[in-house]
């Protein structure tokens, strides 16, 4: 991969925005919002967050013209055999509402005794040089956590009220945001991909 300076994040989340561009700015990256080039939402018809997220970053590689960096990410709970997975984002239906998301999870794990209630969020990141690009550069990170039988703390969003951290002795709602930088699916995937971002850069 030639010297990154700039790229379009496939994504439409403002908070999603801030955070790389703040992660990428000292590597000299600069990162565009996909809505400055008017590219639109993808369908995600992949099976895999690895297949999600190149469909968000081709499409918004060949729209822009830039490099694109895309993510997929979702919650797989061991007792509902990895649901929701792909469709953790809309679980309950359309339009996307995390309250009815994790109303509905609550509703599955109803009868699922604790000490069956583990559960992964998952966190896949695709980097495109341009919309062909055959080598994409694809790292993952996952976080793992319980299933709470009933909501707690106010930040973060998706199902964090309800994912339980029993190192931190918190749900991942109520974790700072620097704390929840750290121990994140999403945190992680950042710095492997950073790691890799400067070792191509360095060789």
């Amino acid at each position: 991969m030639s010297q990154l300076t700039e790229l379009v994040l496939a994504s439409g989340n403002a908070g999603k925005l801030k955070e790389l561009g703040a992660l990428l700015a000292p590597l000299g990256i600069k990162v565009h919002a996909q809505s400055e080039f008017a590219v639109p939402e993808v369908e995600e018809t992949g099976l895999t967050f690895v297949e999600n997220a190149l469909l968000k970053a081709r499409e918004a590689s060949r729209i822009s013209g830039l490099p694109a960096l895309a993510d997929d990410s979702g919650l797989a709970v061991d007792a509902l055999d990895g649901r929701p997975g792909i469709y953790s984002a809309r679980f309950a239906g359309e339009p996307k509402d995390d309250g009815r998301n994790n109303d509905k999870l609550l509703e599955a794990m109803a009868e699922v005794p604790e000490g069956s209630r583990g559960a992964s969020y998952w966190c896949v990141l695709v980097l495109l040089e341009h919309p062909e690009d055959p080598v994409p550069l694809i790292v993952q990170a996952d976080w793992r956590g319980e299933i709470l039988a009933h909501p707690r703390g106010e930040g973060g969003f998706g199902y964090d009220p309800l994912f339980w951290l029993p190192d931190q002795g918190a749900s991942a709602a109520e974790l700072g945001a620097a704390e929840k930088n750290r121990l994140s699916h999403r945190g992680r995937a950042l710095s492997a991909l950073l790691l890799e971002l400067e070792r191509r850069s360095s060789s």
